[in-house]
């Protein structure tokens, strides 16, 4: 984390920006940051905040751009394993930009736009112009077309079977739940499956101006309501709440909600009249419930068996949410598994059962807490439209007028070319991908089973990335363009889901020969022909003022009056939450009027069992939620080998991978590894002491850690977050990840049919002590 020596004489200024885990004034003197402040009115700031001092590292930053030496040498004739292995050699931007149009344009010319694949992830930059998701896709859509992802790692099973359910927009249904201070007003029960880690309250998407969860929580103890968290980490609810913890096995949720259900059930306590008059299906639903369709009641007594649960605390707890009003919550965390859609399913089922979904103060929320403002941004939500840079509407090509992967099949697509899968009763097709462009993102941190992927993604002629960092994904393309950071370029930051915008002026200037997306695609689009219909004749600061005067003069509908554009970009962060009306939740407005607001699903109700599903066929989705028999689990037949089931959660000091090599990140590691957790029973068979380094592995892969001994973790589950730059060695002739990434270890299969999602807490390991001498974390340091 080196920096040159300042000059004390020179001025120094106080530049506002945003980022998605909080909004700062840096300080700065133009060329160094000198100190990253936070607002006083965020209250809770997270320390990730601080790691924005390192964004000039010089052993991070990818100084000029690069080109892998057999790629500069042979072109798309380069054998594409030696991605990730040979030497990059420093050319000019002219050389690269050239080396770059002329791939994109072969490979049109020669294969047609269904062999490009483009790929970013929205957590790149918190700027509505500069956000890397945006620039790409208008790139590619503008040069011709190109294969695009659908939904996202974080909650494709729950994006796809909550469609189907209520009809409502995922990311919709998520901002839309009851406050802590409503649930303490109204709810005498607020049980959270999968937790809400506070952790994950330190990030919002698109910014967030005052962190406020911790203080919200509290509120719940002081109104007496019953805080249950269900999971086997203690600690995915915070003490201050005073949580009864009920500590599962993993990815037993769905057994759990089935024996409440039946519990409430056979006591007569679900709320026929709210079923009758806002569901569809539970007279499907109920005979598997009883087992009068298949010879086995899911009760109380079935339930225990699988989740290693206490059959009086299951009946105790149904009995609680049976005789009072009450929330229920379910983590993101909790579709990430084998038949991950069920568990959403499942959820909504036992919720629509209480009858408490869509009245204030209790009801659901899905994914409580997975960013800040889900679950803690209250009813003062941003109803307009911010401006953005994108396609422009009628530029959008329908679904069915464009190939796309599903976004956890990345592998699949690049090892099958041709081949046929299935997908929310779609028969599709994998494309023969000859080149990948990627901007923003860095899919060897969250996609599975990084070993294979790395083989796979060898095949493609050209791998060309936009990155800031020497991410393992830069250091496995063809071509590497340096990228500004936000602090190095001019943006505004805002969101739907948070009342504060922030103007973001350059803080510093961009570090060595680093440019832009905008200016990198704009420099691409002219090669290739089409400068202005990407640039639309504007620079960057054309740019930033139209899209804040479309947002304004979209507040201005609904009566919300945001400063002329001079005044707001010379200013700093400001809220606009005090000229908002408190919203009515999607659910809440169907509650009241079922058949002025309906739902878009075919029913017009929430669908317990689905007709639509149930068409399709699929053995491991049938038409209502029901348990599955694992294969990756604890009670399995594969856990006589890998015996601790790994839960590859999100880091508490980073965003994802986002800034790994930064000061909040690496403080926090162990002897340079990612911090591991397991408990003291656990490590004591292991001979493992607090602190040392472990070797976690199963049939996929190997890779080391740091361990921490806490009992917060249930016997049987090690918690190694996601996030480590992965950093692939060969030790005594064996494949080592040395620096801790949990996603050597995790497996590559769909969710389901229906959604093929990301599976990734589907995942059995051994764990033991490291002995060898331990290889050198490298991936902090400049590639050959």
């Amino acid at each position: 984390m080196s920096a040159k020596k300042r000059n004390s004489s020179t001025p120094t200024s106080l530049t506002p920006t945003c980022s998605h885990w909080g909004n700062y004034l840096v300080e700065s003197d133009g060329e160094q940051i000198l100190s990253i402040k936070n607002y006083a009115v965020d209250k809770e700031p997270t320390p990730i905040g601080q790691s924005l001092n390192d964004a000039l590292d010089n052993g991070a930053r990818i100084p000029q751009p690069m080109v892998r030496e057999g790629y500069l040498k042979h072109g798309v004739n380069s054998d594409g394993s030696g991605r990730g292995k040979e030497k990059f050699v420093p050319v000019s931007w002219e050389v690269a930009l050239d080396l770059a149009a002329k791939a994109i344009d072969d490979t049109k010319t020669n294969y047609g736009k269904d062999a490009i694949y483009g790929s970013s992830y929205g957590w790149a930059s918190a700027g509505r112009f500069h956000h890397a998701q945006s620039q790409i896709h208008r790139f590619l859509a503008k040069c011709g077309g190109y294969v695009d992802s659908l939904n996202t790692y974080s909650s494709a099973a729950a994006e796809v079977i909550m469609n189907h359910i209520t009809g409502i927009p995922f990311l919709l249904l998520v901002r839309e739940a009851p406050s802590p201070q409503e649930i303490a007003k109204h709810s005498k029960n607020f049980v959270l499956f999968g937790g809400a880690a506070i952790k994950n309250s330190q990030v919002n998407a698109g910014g967030i101006g005052a962190h406020s969860a911790v203080e919200q929580l509290k509120q719940l103890k002081d109104a007496d309501v019953n805080v249950v968290n269900i999971s086997p980490i203690r600690d995915d609810v915070i003490d201050e709440v005073g949580a009864k913890w009920l500590a599962l096995r993993p990815n037993t949720d769905v057994a759990l909600m089935l024996g409440l259900a039946h519990t409430i059930a056979v006591n007569n306590l679900h709320d026929t009249e709210f079923l009758d008059k806002y569901t569809v299906g539970f007279e499907q639903f109920l005979p598997y419930l009883l087992g009068d369709s298949d010879g086995q009641a899911k009760d109380a007594a079935w339930a225990a068996n699988i989740c290693d649960v206490n059959e009086q605390e299951i009946i105790n707890l149904a009995l609680e949410l049976g005789n009072a009003p009450s929330v229920l919550s379910i983590s993101w965390s909790l579709q990430r598994q084998e038949f991950g859609e069920q568990t959403y399913w499942m959820f909504t089922t036992l919720a629509a059962m209480l009858g408490h979904i869509g009245k204030v103060g209790a009801g659901v929320g899905y994914g409580y807490g997975c960013i800040h403002n889900m679950g803690f941004g209250g009813r003062k939500v941003p109803t307009y439209k911010m401006g953005a840079f994108g396609m422009e509407i009628g530029e959008r090509p329908a679904l069915g007028d464009k190939k796309f992967i599903p976004v956890a099949r990345h592998t699949d697509m690049l090892n099958n070319p041709g081949g046929k899968y299935q997908y929310n009763g779609m028969d599709l097709t994998y494309p023969d991908i000859k080149l990948i462009y990627w901007a923003g993102g860095n899919p060897f941190h969250h996609h599975q089973d990084l070993d294979e992927l790395a083989k796979a993604w060898s095949k493609p002629d050209t791998i060309i990335v936009n990155e800031a960092f020497w991410t393992a994904t830069a250091r496995h393309a063809d071509i590497v363009f340096p990228c500004t950071t936000m602090l190095e370029r001019n943006d505004l930051g805002g969101s739907s889901y948070d009342a504060f915008i922030s103007p973001m002026r350059q803080a510093v200037k961009p570090y060595q020969q680093s440019r832009s997306d905008f200016d990198i695609f704009s420099d691409l689009a002219q090669r290739l022909g089409f400068e202005d219909e990407f640039t639309g004749g504007k620079t960057e600061m054309q740019w930033v003022e139209q899209l804040y005067n479309t947002t304004r003069e979209n507040a201005a509908k609904i009566d919300v009056k945001l400063p002329e554009f001079n005044d707001f970009w010379q200013g700093e962060q400001f809220y606009v939450g005090d000229q908002l009306d408190d919203i009515e939740f999607t659910l809440e407005r169907f509650r009241r009027d079922p058949n002025k607001y309906k739902l878009r699903t075919p029913s017009g109700k929430i669908e317990l069992f689905s007709e639509k599903i149930a068409s399709f066929n699929y053995d491991d989705c049938h038409g209502h939620a029901k348990w599955y028999q694992h294969v990756e689990w604890l009670g399995g037949e594969r856990a006589a080998k890998y015996p601790l089931h790994l839960v590859s959660n999100q880091p508490k000091t980073r965003l994802h991978s986002q800034f790994d090599h930064a000061r909040t990140s690496r403080e926090n590691k162990i002897k340079n590894r990612e911090r591991a957790r397991m408990n003291s029973a656990e490590a004591n068979k292991r001979n493992i002491q607090d602190g040392d380094i472990i070797r976690l592995f199963n049939d996929r892969g190997a890779c080391l850690a740091g361990i921490e001994i806490s009992n917060d973790i249930r016997d049987g589950v090690i918690e190694l977050p996601t996030g480590a730059w992965y950093d692939p060695q060969t030790v005594d002739g064996k494949k080592l990840e040395a620096h801790g990434n949990p996603n050597v270890l995790t497996k590559d299969t769909g969710t389901s049919t229906l959604a093929q999602g990301c599976s990734a807490h589907s995942c059995l390991v051994e764990v033991e002590k490291y002995q060898g001498e331990l290889p050198e974390v490298i991936v902090f340091k400049q590639p050959q």
